[in-house]
């Protein structure tokens, strides 16, 4: 078997995929897109959900167990007839007729994948495989929200979807990290063994309204702390780089994805990269320059750098994020002041 092979980037599988629903193929019924957003009441799942919902041939179904999640993200479609919300914990299996099913469904930021470990692994494991029973039976392609945690702490920078990672396999993160990576191998072992049409975007750092408030990832720690008049905590060393990619442009990505041929993985993210000092006193001078930047301590397996390639992405999705993070962030302001009950100063 090739290098190439082995990472995923052949589109051959060893069986035809099975067959959708009858009605796709009827001269007299057009029917809609059917789709499943798992995890569509999260950051990401609820942006997807606004994204599809605006086409009028999707029909939109949303599972979702509000660990992370919240109904509030999805208000403004509870009702609409092509929309349907099941409060659903995927390591159940779900019995649905659909099309199309975007598996985002996970607690994505370390403060709540590390409140419960076994659950994490649990949904990242047990959930893929519910997910894939479910396109096997039904013959839906599945769509995988995979992460750049698959490549660790990368000794190779920036990354590209052939680097097999450097994880550390019994960490306070691993339930999150490996549990991602045998989402994809579960992803490719039924592409392979049962036909299934697989699509894995491995995801990096994305920053938006509607981020969890108080969720430990550092984007939406600086706003709330911009806002609420508090220091910005910034980790040691503050070196540490990240990419920050706006959610519109992610969502756009992703749909993209469903939509090729190409299986994956294929990383979706921003490449310009910011070290988390660079990130604070950009978040000081959009949000408030009144603010003080101080220094904690950090966190366990940190990773030092992050840097999506996109290489991949742009020649196959002819995909690229087009807001810059000096744009992005002032979008965030309005909706984390409202959420933080923090009154708009004059």
């Amino acid at each position: 078997m090739s290098e190439e092979a082995s990472n995923g980037d052949h589109n051959s599988a060893a069986k035809a995929p099975p067959t959708p629903s009858p009605l796709r193929f009827s001269k007299f019924f057009q029917s809609n897109m059917r789709i499943l957003v798992t995890g569509g009441a999260g950051f990401i799942g609820s942006h997807l959900v606004d994204r599809l919902m605006e086409n009028e041939k999707n029909e939109v179904i949303v599972a979702d167990n509000y660990f992370t999640g919240s109904k509030d993200n999805l208000k403004k479609w509870i009702g609409h007839p092509r929309f349907e919300l099941i409060r659903h914990d995927v390591t159940e299996p779900l019995l649905v007729e659909v099309d199309q099913i975007y598996h985002l469904a996970c607690p994505a930021s370390p403060i709540f994948y590390k409140y419960n470990p076994v659950k994490t692994i649990k949904t990242n494991v047990i959930g893929t495989l519910n997910m894939l029973g479910l396109a096997k039976r039904v013959g839906a392609r599945i769509l995988l929200t995979s992460t750049s945690e698959v490549y660790g702490d990368p000794l190779i920078h920036p990354q590209n979807e052939s680097y097999w990672g450097n994880v550390n396999p019994i960490g306070v993160r691993s339930c999150y990290d490996e549990g991602k990576r045998v989402a994809e191998t579960l992803m490719f072992d039924y592409h392979r063994q049962h036909g299934i049409e697989i699509r894995i975007a491995r995801i990096f750092n994305t920053y938006g309204p509607r981020m969890n408030i108080d969720d430990g990832r550092v984007v939406s720690n600086f706003i709330a702390q911009a806002i609420r008049n508090e220091p910005l905590t910034v980790q040691a060393p503050g070196t540490q780089t990240r990419s920050f990619c706006y959610v519109s442009d992610m969502v756009d990505g992703l749909i993209r994805l469903m939509e090729g041929e190409n299986t994956g993985p294929i990383n979706i993210g921003n490449p310009g990269e910011f070290t988390m000092i660079e990130l604070a006193e950009t978040v000081k001078e959009l949000i408030n320059p009144e603010v003080k930047i101080i220094s904690v301590e950090n966190t366990p397996d940190d990773p030092r750098q992050r840097k999506p390639d996109i290489t991949k992405a742009k020649e196959m999705l002819g995909w690229e994020p087009k807001i810059k993070l000096r744009d992005g962030l002032p979008l965030m302001k309005e909706d984390f002041r409202q959420r933080l009950g923090v009154p708009r100063k004059n």
